[in-house]
């Protein structure tokens, strides 16, 4: 098979740090979090002693630039694991330095991008998160599918930090969605009926905590409870909405005005009530006026408008207060 390298390389430090040419053909991309805001070439310092024993294909730095460490043609020694390593290109994204290791906006939307040209260059259509370990480690991939990992499969690390952690399946979507390959079974999350680790946890919404009716092991339980409690879903371990009755549809505008809290420094403004809509910036925690609510793509507990005409937020991550 004949391997090349991405063009939106813009800084390249080989790192003697790898195990030459792959063994087996490359249909896996794992993302990972540096631990730290760096830049491009403090990655290419980071991976040039052959005493760090580590390296990665690619780096994002803190400002979006790639870097490239190790050319695609060869396995990293990234996520402590040979067999992921061998059919993975490896991907080291600058991130803040305590949990959830977060990423500026510029480094996910190079992330994506970055995927998007691996997955062209390698034949693939699509990029599948399964959000399993077992299920994803023995699934193999069609001849124009490409599957996402995590080092902490293979490791007792938090990394790629819960940040993306909980995007992967946004990831693995808009990296489809530009390939054109249409919507697959991997595309969204696909839970376990049964966890190992960790609760499938029913609330009103994933910041109102008071609000919990239970914490299950089996998926199944998790969604008659919210069944059975009108205005209630199914969150995962990093909150992410993953199951919400039909019935629990948002009623458009009742009962506005009213405050909500905001408590997570990441959620987007959008210039409209969906995820369909522009990005406008980050909204800081606070206390704030919804003065019109509305269903919209990405959300279940609807959009909010804010009575300072800024934009249209999530209900999903506020607390009515």
């Amino acid at each position: 098979m004949t391997y090349t390298n991405s063009s939106l390389v813009s800084y390249t430090k080989l790192s003697p740090n790898h195990s030459g040419q792959r063994t087996h053909s490359i249909d896996r991309i794992t993302p990972h979090c540096v631990v730290g805001q760096c830049s491009v070439e403090t990655l290419g310092n980071i991976f040039l002693p052959t005493s760090r024993q580590a390296s990665c294909n690619y780096g994002i730095g803190v400002d979006g630039r790639v870097g490239m460490y190790v050319e695609e043609k060869n396995r990293s020694w990234c996520s402590s694991s040979s067999a992921n390593d061998q059919r993975a290109v490896t991907i080291e994204c600058a991130s803040d330095t305590t949990e959830p290791y977060a990423f500026k906006d510029v480094v996910y939307q190079k992330l994506i991008t970055l995927c998007v040209d691996i997955c062209k260059r390698n034949g693939k259509k699509k990029l599948l998160w399964f959000g399993d370990k077992d299920k994803t480690l023995s699934y193999e991939p069609k001849s124009d599918e490409m599957v996402l990992t995590v080092h902490r499969w293979f490791a007792n690390k938090s990394c790629p930090g819960s940040w993306m952690y909980a995007r992967m399946g946004d990831l693995a979507a808009k990296v489809t969605a530009q390939l054109g390959g249409g919507a697959s079974e991997g595309t969204e999350t696909e839970y376990p009926e049964k966890l190992t680790e960790g609760y499938y946890r029913v609330r009103k919404a994933w910041s109102d905590s008071k609000s919990q009716k239970g914490a299950y092991k089996i998926l199944s339980n998790a969604k008659k409870c919210a069944d059975a409690n009108p205005g209630y879903s199914v969150f995962d371990n990093n909150g992410v909405n993953i199951y919400t009755p039909k019935t629990t549809a948002p009623a458009a505008s009742a009962g506005v005005p009213f405050l909500v809290k905001v408590s997570i420094s990441d959620l987007n403004i959008r210039k409209g009530p969906g995820t369909d809509y522009d990005r406008t910036q980050f909204i800081p925690v606070g206390i704030y006026t919804i003065v019109e609510v509305k269903s919209g793509k990405g959300s279940t507990a609807g959009w909010g408008r804010l009575k300072s005409g800024a934009g249209w937020i999530s209900l999903d991550f506020c607390t009515r207060v």
